[in-house]
């Protein structure tokens, strides 16, 4: 007699972390994005962050339609798709970095970018609650491991700190918010509907939806547009909007795709050792026995957590 029991279909393995196709993309994304905290840190100045922002996706928004026709990507979305890029648009690129750009008129760039090695705290549980996605035994050891460097490189960066203790609550606050709000941008990705539409598209869509969005927010706060004709804060306009976002954002959700958001947010983990070798190189940045051992612990974590594959729920097919 013939099982009734419902048969296990085959799902295909995941990509390596350590293959080519994951691994140069992450380390792209992580050493891209490790330099744009020192540009952001420039972008604090008489504009208002909101504006600042608003410029930055409003030309990130020109490139990724560009990037799109190039491709020859779809560059038109149904009601639905519409519906997700205005969400993805408004947690990822308005609200996120509005609170990051705040955060940074608190804290210093370097603790900022410490605290967004969290990330894969919140992508992990958020993955688990909305998406069922199982969390590999390595993945939990990595990352034990990597909080703990983290939470060195937090005590070293909080001590540099000239800020008092009000001042630095209001930035950890604020980052904790963007954290959130990256997280659920973030997660939104793995989702089969979104993981369906083509990553360009979205993005251009999101890009301007964030763009419009911080426009409006910043006209409201703020009154009219704000500018400042200073090179190096037009070149970091540019360098954020196509290089931080249009060149960095396509790479990065193709990551979450690939190995889920928990893992590809194991480069936040990398990025602000980036960032404190780029200080090193033109700030003059300091290595302290602090400093070195949060970065080691923080690799090793990386590390581990990339040799571990991610266990997933096999489907049943009737």
């Amino acid at each position: 007699m013939a099982s009734s029991a419902p048969a296990t279909a085959p799902v295909a393995d995941e990509p390596s972390m350590l293959s080519a196709r994951v691994l140069v993309p992450f380390l792209l994304v992580s050493l891209i994005w490790g330099s744009t905290w020192l540009v952001i840190k420039d972008q604090i100045s008489s504009v208002p962050p909101t504006w600042s922002v608003s410029y930055r996706f409003g030309v990130a928004a020109i490139g990724m339609f560009a990037l799109a026709w190039w491709r020859k990507a779809p560059l038109r979305l149904d009601r639905q798709g519409h519906l997700i890029a205005l969400a993805l648009g408004l947690f990822q690129f308005s609200a996120n970095f509005n609170f990051v750009y705040r955060s940074e008129m608190y804290i210093t760039s370097g603790l900022l970018a410490v605290l967004f090695a969290m990330l894969m705290v919140p992508n992990a549980l958020f993955s688990r609650l909305f998406l069922g996605t199982r969390i590999a035994g390595g993945f939990i050891a990595g990352t034990a491991v990597a909080l703990a460097g983290i939470a060195l490189l937090f005590v070293q960066e909080y001590r540099a700190m000239p800020a008092d203790l009000g001042d630095v609550m209001k930035g950890l606050g604020l980052a904790m918010c963007g954290i959130l709000c990256a997280s659920i941008a973030n997660v939104m990705q793995s989702a089969e509907r979104v993981k369906a539409m083509p990553i360009l598209s979205l993005l251009a869509w999101a890009m301007l939806w964030g763009a419009l969005g911080n426009a409006v927010l910043a006209l409201v706060l703020f009154g009219p547009p704000v500018f400042e004709s200073r090179p190096a804060y037009l070149g970091g306009i540019l360098y954020l909007g196509l290089m931080g976002s249009v060149v960095t954002f396509p790479m990065y959700f193709a990551l979450i795709r690939d190995i889920g958001a928990a893992r590809a947010a194991y480069s936040s983990v990398l990025v602000p050792v980036v960032a404190m070798v780029l200080s090193t190189l033109f700030e003059g940045y300091r290595w302290s026995l602090l400093a070195a051992a949060g970065a080691a612990l923080g690799m090793i974590g990386l590390v581990i957590a990339m040799r571990a594959r991610s266990p997933r729920t096999p489907r049943l097919s009737g």
